[in-house]
């Protein structure tokens, strides 16, 4: 009796009714939240942004759904039962008490204050056959309630991710101001010499020293400078130019700046993804927790040790970069940096990206596990393990965000433009939709099944294997010879 009085049926009215409405209502405010950010991103013509969100929103609908089908199956998965041997092997905690009645160890387990009705029974039905239920309603809801936390964290890690990435970048704006021409074909001469003087400084950092001819030291210096200053105008100058000279050398007013700006906002939608992979990983993390393994603490290196070792190479690029020009036997006004894929890991520049993404992932996961365990079980867990490991895992968790979000993202956006072909992003909004009219005509006919970015990706493709000379004039913006094609 004392049971059913717990129940709906037996519950007040206006007790129902209160929380259904402060439910519904933090709903309501999320959803009129997210739908003012979207309408504000379309509004200002951030449309990769906007695609991000989406993006965003969908992961939350798939967490949203498996939390719903764990509490709609939950009573199902409860009813099965298992050996009692299976339910003791790889706990994360050890029993207080040990028994060789395994019917009565776990039924201890499920006299806690929630004491759910549909568990005790199917306890009790399994106890009969001589086994244990497979997993508790209890446990069960703990899981819901982590879902729930994972969620807020990967929210909060992506939006935290974008701002101090996109801040960095427009730290960058003033470099691209100095050195950036008025108009596509008039050179200005303090300019020029500005972008001059500090490419030769480019070149002489990279000329002398016996470190530039060994691996081990260039590589050393590599992975230390991505600590301090890990890009210097010189560096950016270097790049923009090889850039350029590479994809458009006759628009000397190109705006590389803002191409990379519009790369990082593809690449957020990239980043803000749970891939097929990432669910598998905490499904291995799951498992592998387990008492004495310490696996949560040795686990929370892997972020950071994955972090240190793409930065060094996205530094170490540059270096390379700046080696082969300054073994160019020519003059400095005709050097140029030259863009290639084969200084990226299986000459493919997508790879650093999958690392960057699974390490703000693996880190949002782990603060999430963190905060999930101290608020079910306490600070003082047995998951929770001793203080010396809590307080190493969250400074390094802190730190892999911070050094990731601020220094190893932004460098990205740039070395990643060293590849042999230019990213999606080379155009705009308006230029990608006045470019998919001029191929319209051009072609005559398109199959209407292709999306926007396939019909993209073949133009460029096709642009690429033509070498076309075309020209796109947009409100007084052109853009010319475009002969390469876009990295999806």
């Amino acid at each position: 009796m004392a049971e059913e009085s717990k129940s709906l049926q037996y519950t007040p009215t206006w007790v129902i009714a209160a929380v259904c409405f402060v439910i519904v209502l933090a709903s309501i405010f999320a959803e009129r939240g997210l739908h003012k950010l979207g309408k504000f991103l379309r509004n200002t013509k951030q449309d990769a942004l906007f695609e991000a969100l989406q993006k965003l929103k969908e992961e939350l609908m798939l967490l949203g759904f498996i939390s719903l089908l764990l509490t709609v199956t939950q009573n199902t998965i409860s009813r099965i039962c298992i050996p009692p041997h299976l339910a003791i092997t790889m706990l994360p905690c050890k029993r207080e008490t040990e028994s060789s009645n395994h019917e009565k160890i776990y039924n201890q387990a499920l006299n806690n204050r929630r004491h759910l009705l549909s568990a005790t029974n199917s306890a009790e039905r399994c106890a009969r056959e001589g086994k244990v239920p497979l997993v508790s309603v209890e446990a069960l809801h703990q899981l819901h309630i982590f879902i729930f936390v994972l969620a807020i964290v990967h929210v909060i890690f992506c939006v935290s991710t974008m701002i101090l990435g996109g801040a960095r970048i427009r730290q960058w704006k003033t470099w691209e101001d100095s050195i950036r021409h008025p108009s596509k074909a008039f050179r200005d001469p303090a300019k020029h010499e500005h972008e001059h003087h500090f490419f030769h400084k480019f070149i002489k950092r990279h000329e002398k020293g016996y470190w530039r001819k060994s691996a081990v030291l260039s590589w050393l210096i590599a992975f230390c400078k991505q600590f301090y200053g890990s890009i210097t105008k010189s560096d950016y100058v270097a790049l923009r130019k090889g850039f350029i000279t590479a994809h458009c050398p006759r628009v000397l007013n190109f705006d590389f700046h803002d191409y990379m700006m519009r790369t990082l906002q593809i690449d957020f939608k990239r980043i803000v993804t749970i891939s097929w992979y990432l669910w598998l990983f905490i499904v291995m993390f799951l498992l592998m927790n387990v008492e004495g393994w310490h696996t949560f603490f040795w686990l929370s290196f892997l972020p950071v040790i994955l972090l240190l070792l793409v930065g060094a190479k996205l530094e170490h690029i540059i270096t390379s970069l700046g080696h082969r020009v300054a073994e160019m036997p020519v003059p400095v006004d005709e050097a140029r940096v030259k863009p290639s894929d084969e200084h990226f890991w299986l000459e493919k520049p997508a790879i650093v990206l999958d690392l960057i993404q699974f390490i703000l992932f693996q880190n949002s996961f782990e603060i999430a596990f963190f905060f999930w365990i101290w608020s079910t079980y306490g600070f003082r867990s047995c998951i929770m393990e001793r203080v010396g490991y809590i307080v190493p895992r969250l400074i390094m968790g802190l730190v892999v965000q911070v050094l990731c979000s601020y220094s190893t993202l932004p460098l990205y956006a740039l070395v990643s433009q060293m590849g042999t072909r230019f990213r999606k992003g080379m155009f705009g909004e308006d230029m990608e939709a006045a470019i998919e009219i001029w191929a319209g005509g051009a072609k005559g006919k398109r199959d209407p099944s292709e999306n926007h970015g396939a019909r993209m990706d073949k133009l460029a493709t096709e642009s690429s294997h033509s070498a076309a000379q075309e020209m796109v004039i947009i409100g007084g913006t052109e853009l010319s010879s475009v002969t390469q094609a876009p990295v999806s």
